[in-house]
C-alpha cells in the first residue's frame, strides 16, 4: 500500500483579517480561533472600534466580501486607517463546507487570505467614483422618466384617446402640448390637433380622429399627477447633466485639444436620444481620450458618457484588451472538463458599460453598411441574434481599449484584425 503524503500550503499572509459583511453586524476573524472572532456593529463609532481591535492583533492586510453596498464605508474606513484591503467576490469564498454560520464565513475568509488565494476586486479612483454615483443617478432619473411616460399613455389609452398611436412620442413637444390642453379642459379634437407641429407626418384629421374617446374624472386626475411627476423627473435630468459636466470638465487634461482637430470633431455629431446628455459630450470625450469614440458608426453619446462616467482612464490599468472584456463579462466562461467544453456561458452579472456596448451592438444589427454588420450576421446565422449582440459587444470592448490605451483613431478594417468569434 502507498504511503500517503500530506501537502500543506504555505502562509503567504501572515497578519491577514477575514471580515464577513452584514447589514447590521460584521464579523471579524484575525486567526483560526473561534474565540477571536468578534461582531462589531455598521456605525462610525463601531468601524474605529474595529480598527482598534486589528491593530491590537498586529493586522496589516484585510479580505471582506462584496456584499451589496454595505462593505464601502468599512472599506473607505481600513484604507484611511493604513490596512491593505482586498475586496473580493462572493464566488471565491462559497466553498465552506460544513454548517454555514457568520463565524465559519469570516474564518474561512481569513484563512483563503493567509494562503493568499485570494483576488482582489477591481475598484474604480476616488474621481470615478464619484462620476459613477452621477451616472447612477441618472439613470434612475431616465427609468422614473419612461415610468410615467407610460403611465400617461395608459391613462389616455384608457380614455380611448390613442395619441401614442397618432403621435411617435407623446412627450415630445407636440405631445406635451395636447395633454397640458386636455388637462386645461379643452375637449375638442380638431383644436387639440391644431396644437401639433407641421411637420408632423399624419393629417391634423387623422391626428382629430385619435383624440375623440371618453373622458373619466379618475384617468385624467392620474394624467395631470403622471405629468406633473415626468416634469419633476425632467428637471432633475437635466440639473444631474449639469453637475456631470462640471465634475468632467475637472478631471479634463490641462493641455486641450488642437483647435482644427476639435473643429473637425464637433461637425456632424448629432444627439439621436432623447435623453442624451444636455451638454458637449463630444468635445469632453475627444479632450479626454484624446480620440474619436464617435468615429464607430452605433456608439451613441449616451455610450460615451457611460465609458466617461464609470471607468475613464482607468481602462489603463487592465493591461489587455482581453483582460478588459473579461472584466466587462463579454467573453465566454470556458468550462472543460475530459478535453471538451462541457459550457461556455458568459459570467452573469451587472454592468452600465456591457448593456451600453450591447445596445451599440443591438444597432449595429440593424444596419446594412456597418463594417461589423457581415460579422454580426454571421454570429446570430450561427447561434442567434443575442448571442451576436454579445459578441459585437465584445468586439466593441476591443476596439474602444486599443483606441483609448494606443490613442489611435479607429479603422474600419480594425474590426476583423482585433478579435473573434465567440466559441
Amino acid at each position: 500500500m502507498a504511503k500517503q503524503t500530506t501537502v500543506a500550503l504555505s502562509v503567504v499572509n501572515p497578519h491577514a483579517a477575514g471580515i464577513d459583511i452584514g447589514s447590521r453586524f460584521h464579523w471579524v476573524a484575525v486567526d483560526q480561533n473561534k474565540e477571536n472572532v468578534r461582531s462589531f456593529g455598521v456605525y462610525t463609532n463601531d468601524h474605529w472600534q474595529l480598527i482598534l481591535y486589528l491593530r491590537e492583533h498586529g493586522i496589516t492586510s484585510v479580505a471582506m466580501e462584496s456584499t451589496g453596498s454595505y462593505w464601502q464605508t468599512l472599506f473607505n474606513a481600513l484604507q484611511e486607517a493604513g490596512f491593505e484591503v482586498y475586496l473580493v467576490g462572493g464566488s471565491q469564498t462559497k466553498n465552506v463546507q460544513g454548517r454555514k454560520t457568520d463565524v465559519i464565513d469570516c474564518m474561512w475568509i481569513q484563512k483563503l487570505h493567509s494562503l493568499g488565494l485570494l483576488a482582489g476586486s477591481f475598484l474604480l479612483s476616488d474621481t470615478l467614483q464619484e462620476l459613477r454615483t452621477y451616472y447612477y443617478h441618472r439613470q434612475h432619473l431616465i427609468e422614473q422618466l419612461a415610468t410615467y411616460t407610460h403611465k400617461m399613455q395608459k391613462s389616455l389609452r384608457l380614455m380611448n384617446i390613442r395619441l401614442d398611436v397618432a403621435i411617435r412620442d407623446i412627450t415630445g413637444k407636440s405631445g406635451l402640448a395636447i395633454i397640458e390642453a386636455i388637462l386645461a379642459g379643452n375637449r375638442d379634437p380638431h383644436y387639440l390637433a391644431s396644437l401639433v407641429d407641421v411637420r408632423m407626418k399624419k393629417s391634423k384629421e387623422e391626428i382629430a380622429q385619435s383624440l375623440e374617446g371618453w373622458w373619466r374624472q379618475e384617468l385624467l386626475f392620474e394624467l395631470q399627477a403622471s405629468l406633473a411627476f415626468y416634469k419633476i423627473y425632467q428637471n432633475s435630468l437635466a440639473e444631474c447633466d449639469r453637475v456631470i459636466e462640471q465634475a468632467l470638465r475637472r478631471c479634463m487634461p490641462v493641455e486641450p485639444v488642437a483647435e482644427p482637430a476639435q473643429k473637425k470633431y464637433r461637425e456632424n455629431k448629432k444627439k439621436s436620444s432623447k435623453n442624451a446628455p444636455d451638454f458637449d459630450v463630444s468635445t469632453i470625450a475627444y479632450q479626454y481620450f484624446q480620440t474619436d469614440l464617435f468615429s464607430i458608426s452605433g456608439i451613441s453619446h449616451s455610450t460615451v458618457l457611460c465609458l466617461l462616467t464609470t471607468l475613464g482612464n482607468d481602462i489603463h490599468k487592465f493591461t489587455s484588451a482581453k483582460k478588459f472584456a473579461g472584466w466587462l463579462r463579454l467573453v465566454p466562461n470556458n468550462k472543460i472538463s475530459g478535453g471538451r467544453i462541457i459550457s461556455h456561458r458568459t459570467p452573469s452579472g451587472k454592468s452600465y458599460i456591457a448593456s451600453a456596448l450591447r445596445q451599440a451592438a443591438n444597432s449595429i444589427g440593424n444596419q446594412t453598411n456597418h463594417e461589423l454588420s457581415p460579422f454580426f450576421k454571421r454570429i446570430a446565422y450561427k447561434k442567434g441574434r443575442v448571442a451576436a449582440i454579445t459578441a459585437t459587444a465584445r468586439k466593441l470592448a476591443v476596439i474602444i481599449w486599443n483606441m483609448i490605451t494606443k490613442a489611435e483613431p479607429y479603422r474600419k478594417n480594425q474590426a476583423k484584425e482585433t478579435s473573434q468569434p465567440l466559441r
